[in-house]
């Protein structure tokens, strides 16, 4: 047992203290290390470590918020997911993520090990928009994942990253988020969504890039069809947006716009580029929009979720309540969300050039454009700060 910055002693099923870092944070190489053993000793999975964590003051500290501070390569959310399968455990008895820690409670914690540090080159097609010794920006294609995940471990853009530097270009990616494998990350683009993402080669790279995203001195543009009349033309959306409060199936991977401690500052401009009425249609929605996004801050799914609490839903994106078109009913098919990162433009973090990257609209997002374009009985088109052009949409 050993002593953990005054606020806890910290015991480990392994009889060592080798799995804790200074200040009773959890090791994760040291966790990949035990696991890794085990499994070799047993033959199969074996057991998963224990951490026990014995308050020795009165924190008044959520379960999951506390968890956090201790067990830094997972995130709240699997930490909560961990807490709702009960392998989290407060003076022997089943938790929950909003239970407050007081003096003398001990909490068990089952450690899964942190995602593999290894990415596996796969020969996944990529689209190279720039690239140079210090960062690489793509066109990403819908349908993949950016980063390996807790059940995605391989298929990722990163596996195809890894096998473009072996086998295309030189370097590799940074190694800034390597724990959480996540190298070279500067930003994310959810599974479905198409278009610009960058990633870097470098530390140095990565920092600069991300503090430029941070401080609001990028700058990323999306183009989305929705479902109704998007008013007024231009707005900001100032909304918090934080996880849903639900832990049922179904509801863990969603967000909401929520006023409480979890909600975080989210700010999305978004601008009418061009609207659409269906008049002769006799089911189905009626009015749809094309609108240019424009985010200041990062949240996840933030767009999707700020539009869909305004009542203006993403087409294709049955998650926040958008519809799904299928082409043998509605004349054309959606069946994911209608969301494209179409610029993104940042200053190169080495030499301070200004740059900026424009992916084609493309694929299913162009044909459902070209048809409400084409089949619309009105169609009202509204300006913007920059031509369509310029967004990749002709």
């Amino acid at each position: 047992m050993s002593e953990a910055a005054g606020d806890e002693r910290v015991r480990t099923s392994f009889e060592t203290d080798e799995l804790l870092l200074p200040g009773g944070k959890v090791d994760p190489e040291a966790i990949r290390r035990a696991v890794d053993a085990a499994r070799e000793e047993s033959g199969d999975d074996g057991e998963l470590p224990r951490v026990t964590f014995v308050l020795q003051r009165d924190l008044r500290a959520r379960l999951d918020k506390y968890l956090t501070s201790r067990i830094t390569f997972l995130s709240r959310n699997q930490l909560q997911r961990l807490i709702e399968e009960g392998a989290v455990r407060v003076n022997d008895r089943v938790a929950k993520a909003s239970t407050k820690l007081r003096k003398g409670d001990e909490v068990e914690v089952t450690v899964p090990p942190p995602p593999s540090r290894k990415t596996v080159a796969e020969e996944i097609p990529i689209e190279v928009l720039f690239e140079d010794e210090h960062l690489i920006v793509l066109n990403k294609r819908p349908g993949i994942i950016v980063h390996p995940a807790r059940s995605e471990l391989s298929g990722t853009m990163i596996n195809a990253l890894a096998w473009h530097f072996q086998h295309v270009s030189s370097g590799a990616l940074s190694e800034v988020g390597t724990e959480f494998a996540r190298p070279g990350v500067v930003h994310r683009l959810d599974r479905d969504t198409t278009g610009c993402i960058v990633f870097a080669k470098t530390e140095e790279a990565h920092w600069k890039l991300g503090r430029q995203f941070e401080t609001r001195r990028g700058d990323k543009r999306y183009l989305a069809v929705v479902h109704g009349r998007v008013e007024p033309d231009a707005d900001t959306i100032d909304l918090p947006i934080g996880p849903h409060p639900s832990r049922e199936k179904g509801y863990r991977e969603r967000c909401v716009v929520r006023h409480d401690d979890l909600g975080k500052p989210s700010v999305t401009v978004c601008r009418v580029r061009e609207r659409y009425r269906l008049h002769e249609r006799a089911v189905g929605d009626q009015e749809f929009g094309l609108v240019e996004l424009e985010l200041k801050t990062g949240r996840t799914h933030q767009i999707r979720v700020h539009m869909s609490h305004l009542g203006w839903p993403l087409v294709g994106d049955d998650m926040y309540g958008g519809r799904l078109l299928e082409a043998e009913r509605d004349g054309v098919a959606m069946g994911r969300q209608a969301l494209h990162a179409a610029l993104l433009g940042f200053e190169h973090p080495m030499s301070g050039e200004a740059m900026v990257f424009v992916a084609p609209v493309e694929g299913d997002l162009l044909e459902l454009v070209t048809y409400l374009r084409g089949g619309a009985t009105e169609r009202v088109e509204v300006g913007g700060t920059v031509p369509l052009s310029r967004l990749g949409l002709s």
